[in-house]
């Protein structure tokens, strides 16, 4: 399961209606892909379709898709954003990262 906090459903919210997606019907992607200063970088985007091995979660309003290598890396985690003076944009609280990169945008297990 992957949880999102309602500062991200906000923003999640916001950037699908100004990208012409539809958050009630709607996906966000997140995935895994090699990279990063890490090891492994976090992949998100919007997507109007699931394919067969997705897993698809519901939290707080908000569709997820994961496809099923990605879901192993991502259990248990929380997307959430922030907007404070160290950047801006959504950050993942992934309990299964042993070692994240300074950005937050890459993580190793």
């Amino acid at each position: 399961m992957i949880k999102v906090s309602e500062t991200a459903k906000k923003k999640v919210v916001e950037l699908m209606t100004e990208d012409g997606f539809n958050y009630t019907t709607d996906f966000i992607r997140v995935g895994v892909k090699s990279g990063g200063c890490s090891g492994l970088s976090y992949d998100l985007k919007f997507d109007k379709e699931q394919q067969d091995d997705d897993k698809v979660f519901e939290d707080n309003g908000v569709k997820i898709i994961v496809d099923k290598k990605s879901f192993l890396y991502l259990i248990g985690t929380t997307l959430e954003y922030s907007g404070g003076l160290n950047g801006t944009g959504f950050v993942f609280n992934n309990p299964n990262a042993n070692r994240t990169c300074g950005c937050g945008e890459s993580f190793s297990l």
